[in-house]
């Protein structure tokens, strides 16, 4: 068995931990950030003409501000700009309420403490896309979250690592020293 196999089933018997450090040590080739044309994405057909009345991924993003990860677009930052109005909601009539409430999360053993911003998560999401499902909405409540949960997909990881900046980003989050 080749050396860089033997690495990945090693890490992969690490469960989480493993995949951690496999996006760590893959570095920036692991992400979405370098666009491929609509034409070779395997998602649009290139056969089909109406292909050509599509924006270019890189075309679209080139004018937002740029992250060295995951996609390679700092949305938070786009969306303080007004570089983008992403929709707040389907329906006209449906209320939107955008909270500008910070959270600190202060069980992360020696790390510093996790800041959640509502206002930068609200101002794309209801608050039902996470709670009572994600998160329960009373402070303390949603008591068995961990890291080894959210680098399998849950709780943060649902977007984080899919559709937000990566979980290889540990200050964006982990940002409250502990004094």
């Amino acid at each position: 068995m080749g050396t860089h196999v033997t690495r990945v089933l090693t890490l992969m018997r690490w469960g989480a931990l493993g995949l951690l450090a496999m996006l760590m040590l893959a570095g920036p080739a692991w992400g979405a950030g370098n666009q491929l044309p609509l034409a070779k994405d395997g998602v649009h057909d290139p056969a089909n003409p109406a292909i050509k009345m599509l924006q270019e991924p890189r075309e679209a993003l080139r004018s937002l501000p740029a992250d060295v990860v995951g996609n390679n677009v700092r949305w938070v930052k786009a969306l303080e700009q007004g570089l983008i109005t992403p929709r707040t909601n389907i329906l006209p009539d449906t209320p939107i309420k955008v909270l500008d409430q910070d959270v600190i999360m202060p069980r992360t053993g020696e790390l510093p403490m996790v800041r959640f911003p509502h206002k930068q998560h609200t101002e794309w999401l209801d608050c039902s896309n996470c709670h009572e499902k994600l998160f329960k909405s009373k402070a303390g409540a949603t008591t068995t979250m961990n890291m080894f949960q959210i680098l399998q997909g849950e709780y943060c990881g649902v977007c984080h690592g899919a559709v937000a900046f990566p979980l290889t980003e540990c200050n964006r989050c982990h940002s409250v020293v502990r004094k």
